[in-house]
C-alpha cells in the first residue's frame, strides 16, 4: 500500500514539474512574440516576466486572473501561453460610460488588441472591477492564481484598497496564491506620500493582504532596482516608461531605469 501511494505521489511531483515547466517554455517564447511591439519587448529587462510568473509558480492548466491588465502588457504573455491549457480572465476597469476618457481610452486600447489577435487573445476572459460595487472578478473560489501589477497605489487612492484585496480573496480557490508586483516606499513613509509617489511600504501591502485573510509565502528581489531612491519629483512617474518631466533631467532617469519594485507572494489559507 506505501508502494502504491509512494508511486502516485511521484507520478503527481512529475506531473506538476512538466505542467511548470511548459508553461515556462510557452512564457519564454511569447515574450519575445512578433505579437509584441519593440517598445514592450524592452520593457522585459525591467519587468522579468519570466522569474516574476516562475516566482508566482503558475502552471499550464491553471486559472488565472490579472487585475487592471491595463493595455495589455502581461496579457501578451500570459492569454497565449494558458490558451487552450487554461483560463485567463482580465478584470479590467468598468465599461460603464461614466469612465474618465483615459480609461475608455485604455479600455479600447485593450479591446483593439483581443480583436487584432484571435488566434492568440480568443480565449480572454474580461471581467470588470470597478469597487465598490463590481468585485466579482471571477468565479468565487475558482481562481489558481490572481496577479497584479503595479495597482496597489491606485487602489489606494481610489479609496478602496481593502475592497480589492477582498476580491481577490473571494476569486482564488483554498490554497491559491495571490502574486503583487508594486513600486516599493522606503519603510516608514507616511501614506498619504505613497499615493502621492505612487511608491507603497512592504509593511503596507502586507496588511492589506493580511486583512483580506492572505498569509505571506516568501518575497523576491527578482524585480528590485538599487539605483532607484524612489524620491522624485513627480513620484514614480519621473522615471521611464512615463517620464513626466520630459527632457528635463531625461538621461538621468533613463540611466536609473524603472522603478524598485517589491515582489510578494501570499496564499489563502487551506
Amino acid at each position: 500500500m506505501k508502494r502504491i501511494s509512494l508511486f502516485f505521489i511521484s507520478i503527481c511531483i512529475f506531473s506538476s514539474l512538466a505542467y511548470a515547466a511548459s508553461f515556462n517554455k510557452s512564457v519564454a517564447h511569447y515574450m519575445k512574440g512578433e505579437h509584441r511591439s519593440d517598445k514592450n519587448i524592452a520593457r522585459n529587462i525591467y519587468r522579468h516576466p519570466g522569474k516574476t510568473l516562475k516566482f508566482f509558480d503558475v502552471r499550464e492548466g491553471m486559472t488565472v486572473v490579472e487585475i487592471w491588465p491595463s493595455t495589455g502588457w502581461y496579457t501578451e504573455i500570459l492569454a497565449p501561453s494558458l490558451k487552450g491549457k487554461g483560463k485567463y480572465y482580465a478584470a479590467g476597469f468598468s465599461q460603464g460610460e461614466n469612465n474618465p476618457d483615459w480609461r475608455k481610452n485604455i479600455n479600447r486600447q485593450f479591446k483593439e488588441k483581443l480583436q487584432a489577435h484571435p488566434d492568440l487573445y480568443s480565449e480572454v476572459i474580461v471581467t470588470e472591477l470597478a469597487p465598490p460595487e463590481q468585485t466579482l472578478i471571477a468565479p468565487a473560489g475558482t481562481a489558481d492564481r490572481v496577479l497584479t501589477f503595479r495597482n496597489v497605489h491606485n487602489w489606494m487612492k481610489g479609496g478602496y484598497a481593502d475592497d480589492v484585496f477582498a476580491s481577490m480573496f473571494t476569486a482564488l480557490k483554498s490554497g491559491g496564491i495571490l502574486g503583487v508586483v508594486e513600486h516599493r516606499a522606503k519603510p516608514g513613509t507616511s501614506v498619504e506620500k505613497q499615493i502621492e509617489s505612487g511608491y507603497v511600504t512592504e509593511a503596507q501591502v502586507i496588511a492589506y493582504a493580511e486583512n483580506a485573510g492572505f498569509k505571506l509565502l516568501a518575497k523576491s528581489e527578482i524585480n528590485a532596482n538599487k539605483k532607484d531612491s524612489a524620491d522624485h519629483p513627480k513620484g514614480v512617474w519621473t522615471l521611464p516608461p512615463s517620464l513626466r518631466l520630459g527632457d528635463v533631467d531625461k538621461e538621468k532617469y533613463l540611466a536609473i531605469g524603472e522603478s524598485d519594485r517589491m515582489t510578494l507572494k501570499f496564499v489563502k489559507p487551506e
